[in-house]
């Protein structure tokens, strides 16, 4: 298994870091920058995770710190990429911002990242309680459902973007098992294979909308 996964995981961080300088080179408008700027947050955010984990299946050496960090670090891109995520929904279909929800969207987002650096998560030791899993993933799945909400009423008007909001809302029901009681229960960090490729389906379907109007 070590093979398989580790194999995915870097597959995954070199495709979403490649498709970000190419689209950032690619881009033409802000709309197509902030595309590329996701894609890089996003894999840059995530080798802080992945990379000591693939190192820790090759490497004798305690990793837990690493670890830990690395899923604080994550966290808050992953935060900052949803951010991202709804100014893209607003260049791309050329929406007018509504201010309540984008003051919605930003205090979740500060929610969530304040609540990331409580000590109480437990990030160095790698271990925290159900509770502040609970805790910092609330204001994550809010802002998650906004974003699944904007895209899904935009969902017929263009074809490239018309399943960003499948794909965000599977990300979430692969991620919450996971990100809640995979303390408890290990095997189920296998569902951050799935969800990983519903991100890798986001980025892919930004790049291809480059084709398009942005």
């Amino acid at each position: 298994m070590k093979y398989g996964e580790s194999a995915f995981d870097v597959l995954y961080l070199l495709m979403a870091m490649v498709f970000g300088v190419l689209m950032l080179k690619k881009a033409r408008s802000k709309t197509q920058r902030l595309m590329g700027a996701a894609a890089l947050i996003l894999g840059i955010g995530d080798a802080f995770h992945l990379v000591p984990r693939v190192l820790k299946y090759f490497i004798e050496s305690d990793f837990t710190a690493a670890l830990g960090i690395g899923k604080l670090v994550t966290s808050v891109t992953m935060t900052i990429f949803y951010v991202i995520i709804y100014h893209i929904y607003l260049g791309y279909y050329s929406e007018k911002p509504d201010k309540t929800v984008t003051l919605c969207v930003y205090l979740l987002a500060a929610a969530r990242i304040a609540i990331c650096l409580f000590p109480q998560n437990g990030w160095i030791r790698n271990e925290s309680g159900i509770l502040w899993a609970v805790l910092r993933n609330i204001p994550f799945v809010l802002l998650g459902i906004l974003i699944v909400i904007l895209f899904f009423k935009k969902r017929n008007e263009e074809k490239r973007f018309a399943r960003i909001w499948l794909y965000i809302t599977l990300s979430f029901l692969f991620y919450i098992p996971v990100a809640v009681f995979a303390g408890a229960f290990p095997i189920l960090g296998m569902l951050m294979l799935p969800k990983t490729v519903c991100y890798v389906l986001i980025i892919i379907a930004f790049y291809k909308s480059f084709s398009l109007k942005s």
